[in-house]
């Protein structure tokens, strides 16, 4: 049996149920892809050998596949399956995520996005001009009232488990358009594919590089380092693994990926939580796809499973009408 799958056993994570529902023996496909830039990694692990990533849609394992050793793992049996097919030259395909985001994007004429109107801001290269065309045409009353509906606690729990809504700030609807006014303020549109990933929902295909050293395995993150000698990985790649995690499996995590880091290694971690003011190590204004509040990013014996601030128990959204919902990549 593969480390952390055994039955009866609860890993403090809602991750472990396989779906974004959080019921139990309900494997699915929830990530067609990843909606992170494999940049940061890129950049954060030049010159280390050895990376341990989370497998999710294999966009990341693959990007960094080429100039590293990567073992990708998943507990989800049906993600790491398809991860392992789009390394051996499979399609992407779409799953829950991306299937719930496309239900959204399509009231987008409702509020004036119109398919002309979103081309012409995809097409720009300046972002002193994409920031005003947001603010003008895109970032209208309509939107702003429609988009914090669809990201209001109420909306979001017909979707998402209550364990993944626990990281979210209030008033997350108000705080994602202030990530997006960020990200268009400082990432070129015409260049940047995750836009039109997040705005027009294309899929992105990332082949497998040639010289790939990419191995496979099913568990639970933190039960495999655990199993690991000391000084194992060079980089850890861990997605927003501890979004939808209890405060004891975030310790167990960080004291498994300590242990299994060699000395120089480094962590990056993304959270939708907003990030603790005094996160030095935070570098989500770089990631182009303009989600994320935590894209923390420091030496792995630094690693703690602290990096965001939770939402208050009990606090509400400003709006509170369920409705159709919005959903988090």
């Amino acid at each position: 049996m593969s480390p952390g799958l055994g039955r009866g056993i609860s890993l403090g994570t809602a991750w472990e149920t396989g779906n974004l529902k959080g019921k139990r023996g309900g494997h699915r496909l929830v990530f067609g892809q990843m909606h992170e830039d494999p940049e940061v990694e890129q950049e954060a692990f030049a010159g280390a050998g050895r990376i341990f990533c989370i497998a999710s849609g294999g966009n990341t394992a693959l990007h960094l596949a080429g100039e590293h050793e990567v073992v990708a793992c998943d507990l989800n049996p049906v993600q790491l399956q398809y991860a392992q097919a789009r390394a051996n030259g499979a399609m992407p395909r779409r799953g829950d995520a991306e299937r719930a985001m496309e239900m959204a994007r399509q009231l987008a004429p409702l509020v004036g996005w119109q398919r002309k109107l979103l081309q012409q801001f995809l097409e720009m290269t300046d972002v002193e001009e994409q920031a005003t065309f947001w603010r003008v045409h895109l970032d209208t009353t309509v939107f702003r009232a429609c988009f914090d509906l669809l990201l209001s606690r109420a909306a979001m729990r017909l979707i998402y488990a209550k364990k993944f809504l626990e990281c979210l700030p209030p008033y997350f609807g108000e705080v994602m358009r202030g990530r997006l006014a960020r990200g268009f303020a400082t990432h070129p549109n015409a260049t940047n594919p995750y836009a039109r990933v997040l705005l027009r929902g294309e899929m992105i295909d990332v082949r497998r590089p040639y010289n790939a050293q990419l191995r496979f395995v099913l568990g639970d993150a933190a039960s495999y380092l655990e199993s690991c000698p000391a000084g194992s990985f060079d980089g850890f790649a861990l997605s927003n693994i501890l979004d939808g995690a209890d405060a004891s499996y975030a310790r167990r995590l960080a004291s498994a990926v300590r242990n299994a880091a060699s000395s120089e290694a480094k962590v990056v971690i993304r959270s939708f939580s907003e990030p603790d003011p005094e996160l030095k190590t935070n570098q989500a204004v770089r990631d182009r796809s303009l989600l994320w509040g935590v894209v923390d990013v420091r030496p792995a014996r630094e690693f703690t499973g602290e990096y965001g601030t939770a939402t208050r128990a009990g606090q509400v959204d400003r709006v509170a009408v369920p409705a159709v919902a919005a959903v988090l990549p």
